[in-house]
């Protein structure tokens, strides 16, 4: 690693401070103001702990409440920023894609404050989106202020977002890999340290302002494995198809909400409506329902409740989200899932009398599986629900669930629940992570051995027949190696340099090595050909000459465009990749 480097690691790691401090802060703030505006709304009381909205005192104004603030969210979306609209993880995706990782005050402003009213009227969501989205804001705003080049301000936007989740769960390693699954599409030490340092500011931070217990606390649970292991398969078959059914319909509601003859303005407040009128009957399920989430998680509900908040969340998620507004997406699927998850246990049980699956077993992999298949960051799920447990033998069951519940949401969805958005909008995201062929291939084992040089004193007529200048050349090259009579590399030679030559008067012979390019950009057997490649975009040419490490003077090979197509080309045989006419 060069100084300069190292000076860069050094400045991205005091940033990534600054960022994972800055989520932190906006993240515990805006918890607390979603609490207090729950409370002032519902309870008509002024408190910054969250209420159970199931209590409120409203009466039928609860119908209109979540429609005065979707009309809130679509003014601000119209005078403010469009970008607040949805939950926040696919706009953040989508700056990172289009715009070198640069998202605007206004979202950093918007955001939150919508976040507020959405959830704070009664909108079913959790805050981890739109704090993903705020977080991630900021790390960009940070990046733009400080001078950064667009992969640095990638890399900030992603601790801005880290932060914001492990400030929000008090899960540092699930927040890390989230960034990593959903906004970089890298792994690497760049990126890597940086979230890491991030997410543990945010994380600490976390611990001083609310406290170091889970926002979900469980009890200890039997996961029964390996007796349960088939009905935990069956179970991620099931909860798959669910994914795959919950997403594709949210866009089918998004669709029709964006096919009425209405403005902009009025779909979340017409949103809010229907939200309202579900309230009426199941007030339960308006606001975050952390407490709820828990709740399931402790096996604390019977059948009839688990089936409303199953059903009854799921609508006033996909009416309000449906419609525009603004809200987190992890905890309602999160609450959905584990409801779900709780109800298969109670299910099998009744109808295999003696069967022992824990109901809170199976909702905490629930929980973790729903929206691991629809967004497809599994890794990172299955770590955040090892993370809110502690209990290391959930990890088996996450895994095998998760796992197989990512299986068939593959198998039948093309995209996901975050990168639908992006596709209709034609961009394409590429959430699968593999090691370049060309990074796994060194100059040694691909470049030219037996090309012949040219000697430094050839004539011009000479150069221009071996590169097809002349015509009665019999073949002809783009470029020659120019060296002496000890075979010691003098330059490089290409056909617009003999060209040049030939189009002006010179008053002495000219040769090979007058004419010839002598600050010639070299490449080294043991480096990658990626390496290489960097190396020729950069200078904009075709062609290395590859040198010995102990003297950069003495030639030992070449590599040019056909070297590099050969090695691609060998990496895709190695991946079992069948190639065009084989």
């Amino acid at each position: 690693m060069s100084r300069h480097e190292r000076l860069r690691a050094v400045h991205m790691s005091v940033l990534a401070c600054v960022a994972g401090l800055l989520a932190g802060l906006v993240a515990y703030a805006l918890f607390n103001l979603i609490a207090l505006a729950l409370n002032v709304t519902f309870m008509q009381a002024v408190s910054f702990e969250l209420p159970s909205v199931a209590d409120h005192n409203l009466g039928a104004w609860i119908v209109i409440v979540p429609a005065i603030g979707g009309l809130l969210v679509g003014l601000m979306a119209r005078y403010g920023s469009p970008k607040i609209k949805g939950h926040g993880i696919p706009e953040a995706m989508e700056a990172v894609l289009t715009s070198d990782s640069r998202i605007s005050l206004r979202v950093a402003i918007f955001k939150p404050i919508s976040t507020v009213v959405a959830i704070g009227s009664g909108g079913p969501f959790g805050a981890e989106g739109p704090i993903i989205q705020t977080g991630g804001a900021l790390g960009s705003l940070l990046g733009q202020v400080v001078s950064t080049t667009a992969a640095e301000r990638k890399v900030l936007l992603a601790c801005g977002a880290a932060g914001g989740m492990a400030a929000i769960f008090g899960t540092p390693l699930a927040g890390v890999i989230l960034a990593i699954e959903l906004l970089l599409f890298e792994f690497r030490p760049r990126s890597f340290i940086p979230l890491v340092i991030a997410t543990a500011v945010a994380t600490a931070l976390r611990h001083a302002l609310i406290g170091d217990g889970p926002l979900f606390a469980m009890d200890a649970v039997d996961f029964g494995l390996p007796f349960n292991a088939p009905a935990y398969v069956l179970f991620a078959i099931l909860i798959g198809f669910v994914a795959v059914g919950f997403s594709k319909l949210l866009f089918v509601v998004e669709d029709a909400f964006e096919a009425l003859p209405i403005g902009d303005i009025w779909r979340p407040a017409l949103g809010g409506l229907g939200l309202g009128l579900i309230g009426l009957f199941a007030p339960e399920v308006l606001g975050v329902g952390y407490d709820l989430i828990t709740g399931v998680l402790n096996n604390e509900f019977a059948v009839a409740a688990l089936l409303s908040i199953a059903v009854f969340k799921t609508a006033a998620l996909l009416v309000s989200l449906g419609s525009g507004t603004s809200g987190g997406l992890l905890a309602p699927m999160f609450m959905t899932g584990a409801a779900l998850g709780a109800l298969f246990a109670i299910a099998g049980n009744a109808l295999l009398p003696g069967a022992p699956l824990e109901p809170a077993a199976f909702a905490l992999v629930g929980m973790a599986a729903l929206f691991a298949s629809a967004s497809r960051a599994t890794f990172a799920l299955i770590v955040f629900a090892f993370e809110i447990t502690r209990n290391y033998d959930a990890i088996l069951p996450l895994m095998l669930v998760c796992v197989i519940a990512t299986g068939i949401s593959i198998l039948y969805m093309r995209t996901t629940i975050m990168t639908e958005k992006l596709a209709r909008r034609g961009l394409r995201v590429n959430q699968e992570f593999e090691v370049d062929p060309l990074e796994r291939a060194d100059i040694a084992s691909v470049m030219q051995t037996h090309s012949e040089p040219i000697d430094a004193n050839a004539s011009l007529a000479s150069v221009a027949t071996r590169l097809g200048l002349e015509a009665d050349a019999q073949s002809h090259s783009d470029a020659l190696i120019v060296v002496d009579a000890d075979k010691t590399l003098i330059g490089i030679l290409t056909r617009s340099d003999v060209l040049r030559a030939q189009s002006e008067s010179a008053a002495n012979p000219l040769t090979a090595h007058t004419i010839c390019t002598t600050d010639v950009v070299r490449a080294y057997p043991d480096e990658t050909v990626r390496e290489a490649v960097r190396r020729m975009l950069y200078h904009d040419i075709g062609r290395l000459p590859v040198v010995s490490r102990e003297d950069d003077r003495k030639l030992v090979g070449y590599i040019d465009r056909g070297a590099v197509i050969a090695a691609h080309r060998r990496g895709m045989h190695e991946d079992g990749i069948a190639l065009p006419g084989t």
